[in-house]
């Protein structure tokens, strides 16, 4: 059986599903109110069965992605009080100086995570 690979243009459209008919003018449009081409507009009514799954799968990404980043900060909190118990001067120097290099890693993650404002929803970048 052919495999059809979802057409991407196709899944970005799906996954901006903001777009919304307007009966008088028989269109659809953006959620920033610009219209559909005629192109997008029969790509987006007309999906396969692959890029609505691809759609699902790539707004499933950015919704693990959110949980993630609003989890960040409590898990900052549980990844560095074993190595902050360790001291009587609870500093976050002190914590480092007694992680390896893959707990380094996991910190700086987590501090991205902590400080880096969260990204808006884009297909094809998480």
């Amino acid at each position: 059986m052919l495999l059809i690979e979802p057409r991407r243009h196709v899944v970005a459209q799906l996954c901006g599903a903001y777009f919304k008919y307007h009966a008088s003018t028989k269109t659809w449009r953006h959620d920033d109110g610009g219209p559909f081409t005629k192109a997008e507009q029969a790509a987006a009514l007309a999906p396969t069965i692959n890029e609505v799954k691809e759609a699902k799968k790539q707004v499933d990404r950015y919704h693990q992605y959110l949980q993630t980043w609003l989890e960040a900060p409590e898990e900052l909190d549980r990844f560095l009080a074993p190595f902050l118990d360790q001291h009587d001067e609870k500093s976050f120097g002190n914590a480092i100086g007694i992680m390896n290099e893959n707990e380094r890693l996991k910190l700086q993650r987590l501090v991205n995570a902590v400080t880096e404002p969260v990204r808006p929803f884009t297909p094809y970048t998480f």
